[in-house]
């Protein structure tokens, strides 16, 4: 049975959290990582950890997004593993939202997971080999009160990732999808003292993450979900 092998990712919407734990477990797998976000004075710590090279840009700009991807390829090599992570949250009662703060989140949520998959795409078709993987959350199956925005932006990055993978499967590229339906554990977020495991840690995603990658292609999923023990749904 033989497993994909993997040289390069490319991870969007990077921060702490999830995608520091998915960097640093890439790395020690041996793969050669870039981070991109709108900021990244925030990852140096990181950097200098893992060994990764972090990258400006705004993934819901075409022409910052075909800039990244022009400059991870000079820089490291073309990714043959890329992960978007990033997501917009608007929240408020449904008749007090605000249009252009709706569209942003719709945007950062969506849009952008779209700009950064073609991108993708594009470079992984030709040699039939690659990964591409999106970060959900509960709300891209269930829609909350008072969280219309984001359930918007999520309902349309699954749909997104169901799509591509009916497409781009049987061209060689595992597409994978993940419903993050709980609290990740962080710092400054951490579970009650009465309530272990309630929430979900950082680096048992990233490994879930590692085992979606490692799949003989003779048995893909497109979607995992994860969750706490204790999480109800």
């Amino acid at each position: 049975m033989e497993h994909p092998k993997y040289n390069i990712a490319l991870i969007v919407g990077a921060g702490e959290g999830l995608s520091a734990s998915l960097a640093r477990l890439l790395s020690a797998q041996g793969l050669r990582v870039a981070l991109a976000a709108r900021k990244i004075e925030k990852l140096g710590a990181l950097c200098g950890e893992t060994g990764a090279k972090a990258y400006a840009c705004d993934a819901t700009k075409p022409e910052e997004v075909e800039r990244l991807f022009g400059l991870v390829e000079r820089e490291i090599g073309t990714p043959d593993v890329v992960v978007y992570n990033a997501s917009g949250r608007t929240r408020g009662p449904f008749v007090e939202l605000v249009a252009a703060d709706v569209a942003q989140s719709i945007t950062v949520s969506a849009f952008g997971g779209f700009l950064v998959a073609q991108e993708a795409a594009k470079r992984m078709l030709p040699g039939k080999h690659g990964a591409i993987l999106f970060t959900g959350a509960s709300a891209s199956v269930k829609g909350y009160a008072q969280s219309a925005p984001f359930a918007m932006g999520k309902f349309a990055l699954r749909g997104l990732a169901q799509s591509m993978a009916r497409e781009l499967a049987p061209q060689g590229i595992h597409v994978a999808h993940f419903v993050i339906d709980g609290g990740i554990r962080s710092a400054a977020r951490a579970e009650a003292p009465d309530k272990p495991d309630s929430m979900l840690d950082p680096d048992a995603i990233a490994a879930s993450y590692w085992n979606v990658l490692q799949q003989p292609r003779s048995s893909w999923a497109w979607e995992m979900e994860l969750r706490p023990w204790v999480e109800k749904f």
